[in-house]
């Protein structure tokens, strides 16, 4: 059987060799096509797999600031690269209660992912990309989206690029500049929609909040750290978002500022949420509380990971940004 690998060296040797981007586009679109990544039998865990705290959270966001926008009847609920459904599934539970009747429409192109996210939402409309939502108000939310879309790599001014040696894929070494012309594009696009027909976004993902050099192309297989280049189409093929061109590429909508996921979700009352799951399943007191360790602790994922938001500019800005 030929491999993605056996077909990427191929046109290595063909073509010579090819940058970062196509590497991590290649390599991503077979992973997600082949596979469902997530949970202990996978190679990594996300936020809404870990507590139904995390969505609830994020449909509560929503909701709050749907009604405060006057709670326009044509909104509809987004999600960007939504996993099995489990964080649109606890948000829209939390939506519905809160009056909130729109549309659910998510953008992924994993057919395998597909499959999982039918089965909690069967009334969902898919998309492969983001132009291709309807002119409708958003609410919107991207977990854990932005860090898998390709990376441009530039040492010295030139761009890094993978080759074949040795019976192995390999990259030069050296002092690394990061862009993400697909990130950049996404997030205008999101951005221009919002601007133009309202709405709102939450994007969480883990990065750094200001634009510096360094090489952050990394990989997970079976929740350990891999060689990026080790096992081509087999693992996770992520970078850190770069969140200070992120708010430069949503010129258009508002931004908010960007805080730590840890802080963003007891602002929005994580712990209270946790003591009433508790006190509803005494049995469960430690596991809900280790959950709330996880999603905010600084030695956890509370710090790594950050929100910011994107919204139009009329609307009002969502919840849990400022003090």
């Amino acid at each position: 059987m030929i491999t993605l690998a056996d077909r990427l060296r191929e046109r290595i040797v063909r073509e010579g060799p090819i940058g970062i981007d196509a590497f991590m586009a290649a390599c991503n679109a077979h992973y997600y096509a082949t596979r469902d990544p997530l949970g202990v039998a996978g190679d990594f865990t996300t936020a809404p797999e870990i507590s139904q705290m995390f969505g609830e959270l994020v449909g509560a966001a929503l909701a709050d600031v749907w009604l405060r926008a006057g709670a326009p009847a044509d909104a509809i609920f987004v999600e960007l690269g939504p996993g099995r459904g489990t964080l649109a599934q606890d948000a829209l539970r939390v939506l519905r209660s809160g009056g909130f009747a729109g549309e659910v429409h998510l953008v992924e192109t994993s057919p395998t992912l597909r499959a999982a996210q039918r089965e909690r939402l069967a009334e969902a409309v898919w998309h492969g990309t983001v132009e291709d939502l309807p002119p409708l108000p958003l609410l919107c939310v991207a977990n854990e989206f932005l860090d898998a879309l390709p990376i441009k790599q530039f040492i010295g001014g030139k761009e890094r690029r993978v080759g074949y040696l040795h019976g192995q894929f390999e990259a030069p070494t050296g002092e690394v500049q990061e862009v993400s012309p697909a990130r950049d594009s996404a997030i205008s696009t999101l951005a221009n929609h919002l601007a133009n027909h309202g709405g709102a976004a939450l994007l969480i993902d883990y990065g750094h909040p200001e634009t510096a050099l360094g090489d952050t192309l990394q990989a997970v297989r079976s929740h350990a750290p891999v060689d990026p280049f080790g096992y081509p189409g087999e693992q996770d093929l992520t970078a850190h978002v770069d969140f200070e061109a992120l708010a430069k590429a949503a010129a258009g909508a508002a931004v908010t500022p960007l805080v730590p996921q840890g802080i963003w979700l007891e602002r929005l009352g994580i712990t209270t949420r946790a003591m009433a799951l508790a006190a509803g399943s005494p049995e469960r007191t430690e596991e809900i509380a280790a959950a709330r360790r996880r999603l905010c602790d600084g030695t956890e994922m509370g710090e790594l990971f950050k929100v910011i938001a994107l919204h139009s500019h009329a609307w009002p800005e969502p919840a849990g940004f400022r003090a």
